[in-house]
């Protein structure tokens, strides 16, 4: 699975069924095979649970290489073609690429030894090859991206055995291969439902979530957790941890300590994370929601930190800021009017194959949601980033099972300037 491509170098994740030695053999797609390069080569253990992220080097900007896995020196088949793509040196150029991102949050894969006695709540897995079609040029992994079970909780063979269970599933197959995957995570991949710091295998859930993603980095060095950022063209990526730090949505908090999502350390690192970009769109992505009115689910709204936010970003003059979660078993669109400055949305895009749900009157009815782009089916979205670099806009589609559209919008980035002062 290709991880995180920059202008000179890609991450490949890798897993074997036993301790191996990996390397890979890789070329330009546009060359013969003979003209072919290989990589330093990679361990694999069992406390690393046969995992490696391979690190290719010295390769060229804006290049499209084969590649093929070796294990202990033999080229293993593949069943689909393999490839990754490095970013293109642009600037100072050429306007930016048009490039296309795929979205999507709750993968809930069915097995019923360990599932509830019900009625399955996995479904729709060809989902996954309807995304794969799309070429897109990345995938970004919203959360709940795996459903730990009351069976795996509790052991780090447990939440290893969840994670190697969902990524054997044939139907994902192909996509894994096709495009490059980034992710952040949710309650179900990190640990119970809607929980939070408290969890005692909260660092073995996020030494498995390294294992399991080819991330660009995890957190900081003194600080643990899944937050990081990566530039893919004219777009900055915020991966926020929305679990690690996170007080109980119900905490009820002294007003001089108030409760948080984020946490302090992690919540500043965002702050000058966005001071210093200069990208077209600063997409902000996380599980929970950020912008939605007041509801009894998860999300930022229980938490005093997100307002103190959203003043810090209306007075610090940042253009260009979206935001995008998973989580919720439905997807919409929600806009935000703020005065004297431009309108804040958020894409929410979920679930993938988990069990869809049908909204109450009052969320029904919510003020915020951009009008017809409510979705209760299993869906994934898709944003297309085009144009020339003064007039870049991106169109948002979202996408039932089978690959049809189901609303589209478009938000250009003209749409997401502070007016100019007078």
């Amino acid at each position: 699975m290709p991880g995180y491509s920059a202008q000179r170098a890609v991450k490949v994740w890798v897993q074997t069924q036993q301790p191996a030695v990996v390397a890979l053999r890789y070329w330009p797609a546009s060359a013969r095979q003979s003209n072919q390069a290989q990589t330093t080569a990679a361990v694999t253990t069992h406390a690393l649970t046969h995992t490696a992220v391979v690190d290719v080097v010295n390769l060229q900007p804006g290049t499209r290489y084969t590649y093929e896995v070796l294990v202990n020196g033999k080229s293993q088949p593949a069943l689909y073609p393999q490839y990754f793509t490095t970013q293109s040196l642009w600037q100072w150029r050429t306007d930016p690429p048009d490039f296309r991102i795929a979205l999507g949050s709750c993968a809930y894969i069915n097995q019923a030894e360990y599932d509830r006695p019900s009625r399955p709540y996995g479904a729709g897995y060809a989902i996954f090859n309807q995304i794969a079609e799309r070429e897109p040029d990345m995938m970004l992994w919203l959360g709940d991206n795996t459903y730990l079970r009351e069976a795996d909780y509790d052991s780090r063979w447990g939440i290893n055995a969840r994670y190697q269970h969902d990524r054997k599933l044939p139907e994902l197959q192909r996509l894994l291969s096709a495009t490059h995957h980034y992710a952040t995570w949710d309650d179900h991949d990190y640990g119970y439902n809607n929980d939070n710091a408290s969890y005692i295998y909260k660092n073995t859930a996020l030494d498995m979530f390294k294992q399991y993603w080819a991330n660009p980095s995890y957190g900081l060095s003194e600080t643990p957790g899944v937050f990081t950022h990566f530039n893919f063209n004219d777009v900055d990526f915020f991966l926020v941890d929305g679990r690690y730090y996170r007080d109980d949505d119900k905490l009820q908090s002294p007003i001089n300590t108030p409760k948080t999502m984020l946490g302090s350390v992690q919540t500043r690192w965002l702050k000058n994370a966005l001071l210093r970009s200069t990208a077209t769109f600063k997409i902000i992505a996380g599980g929970s929601q950020f912008l939605n009115i007041p509801l009894e689910t998860d999300g930022w709204h229980h938490y005093p930190q997100r307002q103190v936010f959203l003043d810090w970003l209306a007075q610090s003059d940042i253009d260009g800021v979206l935001f995008i979660s998973g989580d919720r078993h439905h997807s919409e669109l929600l806009k935000v009017t703020r005065p004297e400055t431009y309108d804040l949305y958020e894409l929410t895009c979920s679930p993938l194959t988990s069990g869809a749900h049908n909204v109450n009157q009052y969320e029904r009815d919510n003020p915020r949601r951009v009008p017809d782009t409510l979705v209760e089916q299993r869906n994934f979205c898709q944003l297309d980033v085009t144009g020339s670099r003064k007039q870049r806009a991106l169109t948002i589609s979202v996408n039932n099972t089978q690959g049809q559209p189901l609303w589209q919008q478009t938000i250009r980035a003209a749409d997401l300037q502070t007016p100019a002062q007078e």
